[in-house]
């Protein structure tokens, strides 16, 4: 993790059985979060993060359940900075930047067309071991 994203003063861990309730529960999560730490929930951020961060959690239950029983979702934030990663502990990595098609977008292309959309970064980071990945997200407020 960057020091930027520790340099966020808000934090928030949450881990689940990765199954599809997981999606609702993130979101639900993410949303009671950003509403303690001042952000509302009309902010023209919050919308698209919380359908990428669906997207992220939907992928995770969807492809990588067998290899990762839990799902982990880190929440930050700071005055100008909304920060979130969805952790599994599948090894494959997925290619972001390529992900955008001519032919429309669909999952991590919807998810980097709406990040890129706002100004916002998205990366993969390996997990040391190589056996799992968290995709960071992070967004301008």
């Amino acid at each position: 993790m960057s020091t930027q994203l520790q340099a966020l003063p808000h934090r928030h861990v949450l881990t689940l059985p990765n199954e599809p309730s997981a999606v609702r529960l993130a979101r639900e999560t993410a949303e009671q979060a950003w509403v303690e730490w001042g952000i509302g929930l009309r902010h023209p951020t919050v919308d698209p993060a919380l359908l990428i961060l669906s997207e992220l959690a939907t992928n995770s239950v969807r492809h990588a359940a067998v290899t990762s029983p839990k799902v982990t979702v880190i929440y930050a934030a700071s005055r100008d900075c909304l920060a979130f990663a969805v952790h599994d502990r599948h090894p494959y990595q997925p290619p972001l930047h390529g992900s955008v098609t001519a032919s429309g977008a669909g999952g991590l292309g919807t998810v980097m067309e709406l990040v890129l959309g706002i100004g916002g970064t998205a990366v993969v980071r390996a997990d040391a071991d190589g056996w799992g990945k968290s995709i960071w997200i992070t967004l301008p407020l």
